[in-house]
């Protein structure tokens, strides 16, 4: 018999809330996909405030939750399991999605799964693309994180192979993005910009790319200075700055390095699929780099459609099946959301 999982998601800025059915062969489809987002009032202040995303939340949560069953056709009676974003993420709007997922539990006499925001950017692509092969490698590009991950099994074991030291790939688009004057946040601006630039302008720095540098770590904070200071220094001669020509060049940077990351690390590995995803991923030049660069390889790469890549309910909602297909324990009701959850522990 199929099975109804509510996904709950509330790390940062989108209050997301996912429907998806279990199948009994353990297919995963994806019934609604519900987000209200708060960026336009973190915009002003060229950043995510911890208190007015959390207020946020508040307020978008029941009518998100409505809007979802709505979506679905369905009825808050007909969940049969609950899953909801325990970390990491910023601890007031990790709390306000838990408090809402225990209370819906408890009304409703369901089980209750905290799980892992990270791992549910990996499982998501299976809403796409189906199963995952075992093992693939995950390319996990947001605005807080990036990360080269192993993924034995998605309800089960994902091991880190790199981490940013640093500035996370979306950091540094948001801080580029202020030095040209785009608006927040600088994804879509940057890479719409950079769409009308030569990206071989400007050679910026290709951070941890050295001999002696970890292979799988990244750094973006030294190109998001070296971007500072070409924009100053082109400022105190009075010349224009090319604002398209510097969109181009940074984003290459950016995707040189995850791309070319990525490949080795499947290589070493010996894993044939790599899954790109989180907010960055939905980047149009990385896509493309990434195809290029998988297609040489003979890698097959898997990139959820844009929608799926940013924080939503659907990410949630789709881990959470595959931790009840794989019978992980249920979480005690009196679990606490956890900002800094390591991306191996997948459930609590």
């Amino acid at each position: 018999m199929s099975r109804v999982i509510m996904g709950i998601e509330s790390s940062c800025d989108e209050t997301g809330v996912g429907l998806v059915r279990l199948h009994d062969d353990g297919a995963v489809e994806l019934l609604a996909d519900e987000v209200a987002s708060s960026v336009e009032q973190h915009a002003r202040f060229g950043g995510v405030v911890p208190e007015v995303a959390s207020r946020a939340h508040l307020e978008a949560m029941v009518p998100t939750v409505e809007r979802a069953f709505a979506t679905a056709g369905l009825k808050l009676s007909d969940v049969d399991a609950i899953a909801v974003t325990a970390g990491p993420g910023l601890a007031g709007a990790l709390l306000v999605g838990v408090s809402a997922a225990k209370a819906y539990a408890t009304a409703l006499d369901v089980p209750l799964y905290g799980v892992n925001h990270l791992a549910g950017h990996i499982a998501v692509d299976t809403l796409q693309h189906g199963p995952l092969p075992s093992p693939v490698l995950a390319l996990l590009v947001s605005g807080g994180h990036t990360q080269l991950l192993r993924v034995d099994d998605i309800a089960l074991s994902i091991t880190e192979l790199g981490s940013t030291v640093d500035d996370a790939a979306g950091e540094a688009y948001d801080k580029v993005a202020r030095v040209l004057a785009l608006p927040y946040p600088g994804g879509p601006p940057i890479d719409k910009a950079a769409k009308q630039g030569n990206r071989k302008a400007i050679a910026f720095p290709r951070g941890m790319t050295g001999p002696r540098d970890a292979k799988f770590d990244f750094s973006f904070s030294g190109l998001k200075t070296a971007v500072a200071r070409w924009v100053e220094n082109a400022e105190r001669t009075g010349a224009e700055v090319p604002v398209n020509d510097v969109a181009a060049s940074f984003q290459e940077a950016v995707a040189d390095v995850l791309t070319a990351k990525a490949i080795r690390a499947a290589r070493e590995q010996g894993v044939g699929t790599l899954v790109i995803s989180g907010g960055v991923a939905a980047n149009s030049r990385l896509s493309e780099l990434a195809a290029e660069r998988c297609a040489e390889a003979g890698i097959e790469l898997r990139v959820p459609r844009p929608r799926l890549c940013t924080d939503n309910g659907a990410m949630i909602a789709a881990l959470g099946a595959h931790v009840v297909a794989a019978g992980r324990p249920v979480a005690p009701l009196d679990f606490s959301a956890n900002p800094g959850l390591p991306v191996g522990v997948v459930s609590l």
